[in-house]
């Protein structure tokens, strides 16, 4: 399964005995699976399938489905509210007697509210489920459509976040060559801070300011930290190639790549290493702008 973005849009359209239904499907990125439906009066029944449909196709995003009914359809036919004309009748002869003026004619009549109604015939059971069942047809047809764009799009945010990732990887191994970690530079800078700290307090214990030395040089140490990068690297690249809903995990190895830079560039004591550590955050900036919308 590939990686699908979670930004997309479908529209299909279904029809039956002549009426025509078009879905529409917008989607956008989300924490979770969010569905919207919308659909018009009378059509209730299709709300457990539809959701249904759409929950099997996705796993994130925040998706509006809405349904509209456009025309054509059965037959409509004219039904008249029989208590309301007994009721007109009946005060139109009870006014006669007090009032003198004509009769009301029958289309005078039917076109006071409440009395005529245009409306389709009632479906029996068959044609209700043989109607929903093309509608939902329908639906399958947007859904397939939308999972198509996502996938298409999440193809290319591949292509972008494994350009990244390669960036994140060559900077990580630009912080592990950087001659100010080579062991000859270290011991330059510590004998260099001692002599000036010597120079200041003659009456320090030498063997306190070797030891204390020797534990700076220890926490000064990159080796954790770029091993860590390199090992979120590799598993960034095994998620892509994997495909499917990644963009959670991804969003996490995001955060572990961002703790580690945070820690190089607090122990960095080279103006070099800090230079490419900043290099990296606004590297994983970007890398994290762009998952946010992977599934």
């Amino acid at each position: 399964m590939s990686v699908q973005s979670m930004t997309g849009f479908a529209r299909s359209e279904a029809s039956w005995n002549g009426a025509r239904f078009v879905w529409e499907i917008r989607s956008v990125n989300g924490k979770g699976l969010d569905v919207r439906l919308r659909l018009p009066p009378g059509f209730e029944s299709l709300e457990m399938s539809a959701r249904k449909l759409v929950a099997d196709a996705f796993t994130r995003g925040n998706l509006q489905v809405s349904l509209q009914t456009g025309e054509g359809g059965q037959p409509v036919e004219a039904v008249v509210n029989e208590e309301a004309l007994e009721a007109v009748i009946a005060l139109v002869d009870r006014l006669s007697d007090r009032i003198d003026a004509r009769k009301p004619a029958l289309d005078g009549i039917l076109n006071i509210r409440g009395i005529l109604e245009l409306r389709e015939p009632e479906l029996g059971e068959e044609d209700r489920q043989a109607r929903d069942a093309a509608i939902l047809a329908g639906l399958g047809k947007a859904v397939e459509a939308l999972a198509a764009m996502r996938a298409r799009e999440g193809t290319e945010m591949v292509r972008v976040v494994s350009g990244q990732v390669d960036r994140i990887a060559a900077l990580a191994e630009a912080v592990e060559n950087s001659p100010s970690r080579s062991p000859e530079a270290i011991r330059s800078r510590l004998a260099e801070q001692v002599a000036s700290l010597l120079d200041a307090h003659q009456g320090l214990d030498m063997d306190r300011i070797h030891m204390e030395a020797a534990i700076l040089a220890t926490k000064a140490d990159l080796r954790e930290e770029i091993d860590r990068l390199k090992a979120h690297v590799g598993a960034v690249r095994e998620l892509l190639s994997e495909g499917g809903p990644v963009g959670r995990r991804l969003d996490f190895l995001a955060q572990e790549f961002n703790r580690e830079t945070n820690t190089i560039c607090s122990k960095s004591n080279a103006a070099a290493v800090t230079a490419i550590g900043l290099d990296l955050k606004v590297l994983i900036d970007q890398f994290r702008e762009q998952i946010q919308n992977l599934e």
